[in-house]
């Protein structure tokens, strides 16, 4: 280039002068192609903003296994409607997170929760499940830490009075009102005398005790009331035990597919008892098959209710191809709870979402069901206010759980039916 200066001055010129124009039209250029592709700002935030990420604490291993992939795929059908709507939070995306509780092992689930909360990050949980699970969740990660968790299926009545700092939350009714329901309906198909087995843990002695207390009040004797250990292969002795003692019936506090199944296989075998009741924790499509028709004439409860809401959630369940079970229901309603909470607190912030959680579930405000959460975001957004009812008739009580109703269960040619509503 210094040939070219000294040699040729004017076509020196000439090429600086062309080459600051093509500078100049290429800087134009890309300044005008960054400005056609930087998003307005309130675009731009959203666009970019962190999802809100919902932890599914849910047992899928151990006893309740068979329910479980339900129970999570209801929560995220919730989490799909309301992403659907791109009206929460001014657009902000929603992801589930899933972890095991295993339902029964509290160091597992415990384990699973500081991971959820740790490294996955979440904003809160729906869960846990079993109350054993979600009573040490409670106790060591999620209270600590200040996470909001709202279980679909934990209905131990030692929940109520368990120290939560308010950021527990259920949308199952606890098994205080069960125990009455159960007690109710046995003396009303003229039972006097039951005998009782219940699985060795929160929920089963929990509801066992609740049973007991209200069969009793109304007349009815427990003749024996056995825990049992789940996880065995042979439950010939606690049978044996049962059977001495006697009774009409036998209640079978246990887990569907674990040993309140064995119990029930035991107890047909040798001819102990040919009818059963089946509390929640027992109702599940897997147990008729695994039964047989041993098991036709018993009868159980499951929480639920006869609502507008609960028919909508059961097309939209059916539309997803969710198999529509125990706790379904209760799940979606937990899922869509907190987002609610979420979208009228404006905040992710489990502190202050946990603040909005009864005013949502409990109105006054314009009735939100299954299948309306586009229309209850809304209204949020616009400051106004909502009484969810969901797919449960969701209604809360102090400290923060269901006031509930429960499906009437009978098993009849194979099949657990609906046939009413307590």
């Amino acid at each position: 280039m210094g040939i070219l200066l000294n040699l040729y001055p004017p076509l020196y010129k000439e090429f600086c002068l062309k080459k600051i124009f093509a500078i100049a039209a290429l800087a134009a250029s890309l300044g005008f192609a960054a400005q056609a592709q930087t998003p307005a700002p309130a675009a731009a935030a959203a666009a970019t903003a962190n999802p809100v990420r919902l932890g599914v604490l849910l047992g899928f291993t151990g006893p309740i296994e068979s329910l479980t992939p339900a129970m999570a795929a209801s929560a995220e059908l919730a989490i799909r409607e309301v992403n659907a709507s791109g009206l929460f939070l001014r657009g902000t995306r929603v992801e589930a997170v899933r972890a095991d509780s295993t339902c029964v092992d509290a160091a597992a689930a415990t384990a699973a929760a500081q991971r959820l909360i740790t490294a996955e990050r979440v904003n809160a949980i729906v869960g846990a499940d079993c109350s054993g699970a979600t009573t040490a969740v409670l106790q060591n990660v999620a209270v600590p830490r200040g996470v909001l968790m709202v279980s679909p299926s934990s209905t131990s009545p030692a929940l109520t009075g368990v120290r939560d700092n308010d950021f527990f939350f259920r949308t199952a009714p606890s098994d205080a009102r069960q125990g009455e329901v159960i007690a109710e309906l046995l003396r009303e198909r003229g039972i006097t005398r039951a005998a009782m087995t219940f699985t060795n843990n929160d929920y089963g002695r929990g509801l066992s005790s609740s049973i007991r207390s209200n069969f009793e009040r109304l007349g009815g004797r427990i003749t024996i009331s056995a825990a049992h250990e789940d996880g065995k292969g042979d439950y010939t002795a606690e049978v044996a035990a049962l059977a001495a003692a006697g009774g009409e019936i036998l209640i079978v506090a246990g887990y569907v597919d674990q040993g309140g199944r064995g119990i029930i296989r035991s107890a047909l075998d040798s001819g102990a008892f040919s009818r059963f009741f089946l509390p929640d924790g027992m109702i599940g499509d897997s147990l008729p098959p695994a039964i047989g028709a041993g098991l036709n004439g018993s009868f159980g409860t499951k929480p639920g209710s006869e609502s507008p809401g609960g028919t909508r959630f059961e097309a939209l369940a059916r539309a997803a191809n969710i198999r529509i079970g125990p706790y379904t229901y209760e799940s979606y309603d937990a899922a869509a709870l907190i987002l609610l909470a979420m979208q009228s607190a404006n905040s992710t912030d489990s502190a202050r979402v946990r603040e909005h959680i009864m005013a949502v579930a409990n109105g006054p405000g314009e009735t939100i069901n299954a299948g309306d959460l586009a229309r209850g975001l809304r209204i949020l957004a616009a400051g106004g206010r909502i009484n969810y009812e969901g797919a449960s008739a969701v209604r809360l009580i102090p400290p923060g759980e269901s006031a509930g109703g429960f499906r009437l269960i009978e098993v009849r040619n194979g099949r657990m039916e609906t046939t009413g509503f307590r």
